[in-house]
């Protein structure tokens, strides 16, 4: 027998950004895995390469139940959002939930030293971008009773509640999106879409291998002697807060590993 939640969300359209790796990937597998029967997902990101293996192994786990997309899309190209809606499939035009959840961080610069091309690209990426990508989506939602029905699920981080140095932009742009989201449900009061913002603690996923641009060795220094959570640990909460009862917002969520209490506030085994 399906679960509640897993009817809840049968015949949903799901929208993942930066769905190829990390929190997007184990976001989409999370999706399929708990409503397999009648789900459609349209995965997102800058390689279509691995977004088409990942919708494969989501097919030989789940079946054809769940139906998966893959859209080649760079969020940080506003003329490749604007066309986004338009070049789907009829079947796959009726989103229901948006995960914003493509995002990166480029080095551990100071100012002035931080470089203008890193500058550019995460604020292009985690705070234009799903803007957006919000506002692609939102008008979907907005044509339906009731004021409108939809999910947009911003995936942000501790970094915008707690500034830390080596980290000034990131931060800065996920405290940009933490305010567009208070803002953007303050906005939707009126209306039967849900505004909900899922920050994380440490995770290990390709982050902080994009931050130290490539550098491995330094990306799992990071990690030494701790146990930071994974992409399915955040991926499990996005499902269960889009699996809620329509009249349950799960608004704001923050989600450590257990070995850290605050940003800069963490024990590591020596």
């Amino acid at each position: 027998m399906a679960s509640a939640m897993a009817k809840r969300l049968e015949g949903k359209t799901v929208v993942v950004t930066g769905a190829s790796s990390g929190i997007g990937k184990a976001t989409a597998i999370e999706f399929a895995r708990t409503s397999p029967k009648d789900l459609k997902l349209i995965l997102t990101a800058r390689r279509i390469d691995t977004l088409k293996q990942v919708a494969a192994e989501i097919n030989a786990e789940v079946g054809n139940g769940v139906k998966v997309l893959p859209v080649k899309l760079d969020v940080s190209n506003p003329k490749e959002i604007e066309s986004f809606v338009s070049s789907l499939p009829d079947g796959f035009k009726e989103i229901d939930v948006l995960v914003n959840n493509a995002g990166l961080v480029k080095g551990v610069a100071k100012a002035p030293e931080i470089a203008t091309e890193d500058l550019n690209i995460m604020f292009n990426t985690n705070v234009t971008g799903l803007i957006n990508m919000t506002q692609a989506i939102l008008p979907i939602f907005q044509k339906r009773p009731e004021g409108g029905r939809g999910d947009i699920i911003n995936i942000g981080s501790i970094a915008g509640r707690e500034p830390y140095a080596g980290g000034s932009i990131y931060c800065a742009t996920k405290a940009a999106v933490r305010s567009f989201t208070d803002s953007l449900r303050k906005e939707l009061i009126a209306s039967r879409i849900r505004i909900i913002e899922i920050d994380p603690g440490q995770v290990e996923t390709e982050f902080s291998v994009v931050r130290f641009y490539g550098d491995k060795d330094k990306a799992d220094a990071v990690y030494k002697g701790c146990e930071p959570l994974t992409g399915e640990d955040i991926a499990e909460v996005v499902v269960f807060a889009a699996g809620r009862r329509e009249n349950v917002v799960i608004a704001d969520t923050l989600v450590f590993p257990s070995h850290q209490a605050a940003a800069g506030v963490m024990h590591r085994k020596s």
